[in-house]
């Protein structure tokens, strides 16, 4: 077996982007993010045999928490913060810039139908989670920070400059009370 750092390892994780870096900000939430959809996954199948029993209710409790307030304000930083931004330094990315716009109402319908189940199993009176949905909420997530993370960051990095930057960074702050 080759050897590992600790940090290759998971032990001493580096310390999280802060203001200062706004699209490292994205990509770390993009990385929490798919930490909850594969949770959202296995609770999916979860409940199926064990019902809501305290693991389940556990895991929906932390998918409602993540996605009723960090993915909210993500959203809110990207359309309010980054876009408007890049869409005036790379007018070429209109389409996609809309394109992600279009895909923040989507998922947003789709955590409006997930949400109440979600409540549900927290509460313990629920036992499923219909796939198709679940399937719905993590394939369109996927989807879309795959393009964000391939079309727009990248384009944000070489387009916007520091002082740019530092205002989506405050204006990120700003989003949070900080």
């Amino acid at each position: 077996m080759a050897t590992s750092t600790p940090t290759a390892l998971g032990l001493h994780p580096a310390p999280a982007p802060s203001f200062d870096d706004p699209l490292g900000m994205l990509l770390a939430c993009h990385v929490r993010m798919r930490r909850q959809l594969a949770t959202l996954t296995r609770l999916s199948q979860h409940v199926t045999t064990f019902g809501a029993d305290a693991e389940a209710r556990t895991a929906a409790a932390a998918i409602l928490r993540y996605f009723d307030r960090a993915a909210v304000d993500h959203h809110a930083d990207e359309e309010q913060s980054l876009l408007p931004r890049l869409a005036a330094s790379a007018p070429d990315l209109a389409p996609v810039l809309a394109t992600i716009g279009e895909e923040h109402r989507t998922l947003t319908l789709c955590w409006r139908k997930l949400r109440p189940l979600l409540s549900s199993i927290a509460a313990g009176t629920n036992e499923a989670l219909p796939p198709m949905l679940v399937r719905e909420m993590c394939e369109g997530y996927a989807a879309h920070i795959d393009r964000e993370e391939t079309l727009v960051i990248p384009r944000a990095r070489a387009s916007l400059d520091a002082d740019t930057l530092a205002a989506v960074g405050r204006e990120f702050a700003a989003r949070r009370d900080l």
